[in-house]
């Protein structure tokens, strides 16, 4: 029984450090949020050395053409001008006067017969 009681002792002990020490880190680790973060540090570029200009030669002169002059074409022969053939006029048509009544009536159409072989069968009910 002394051995049972050491044990649950025990225990319980462990059990209270573990608690203590879940407080303490859990207030830590609100200290730690509560606290301003502090802000990164700036960060510099190095500056580049600036390259000396180089200094080119002149340009060569560039020696001249030489300028021989052109020459000269032979003239154009002159050609006549083409003349289009004439047209030929055609006669006037005169047309004949429009009448000068329209009439207003439509002109009626005959109708279509049917064809007996499109139409449906007669019905064969028979009634008692």
């Amino acid at each position: 029984m002394a051995t049972r009681f050491i044990t649950v002792s025990l225990v319980l002990a462990l059990m209270s450090l573990l608690c203590m020490h879940m407080d303490v880190s859990q207030a830590a680790g609100r200290h730690l949020l509560d606290t301003p973060a502090a802000p990164p540090p700036a960060l510099t570029l190095p500056q580049i050395p600036s390259l000396p200009n180089p200094t080119l030669p002149p340009l060569p002169a560039m020696p001249g053409l030489p300028t021989t002059p052109l020459p000269t074409l032979p003239p154009l022969p002159s050609l006549p001008n083409p003349t289009l053939p004439t047209m030929p006029t055609l006669p006037k048509v005169a047309l004949p006067p429009l009448p000068s009544t329209i009439p207003t009536t439509i002109p009626s159409f005959p109708t279509i017969p049917t064809i007996p072989f499109l139409s449906p069968p007669p019905s064969t009910t028979t009634s008692p």
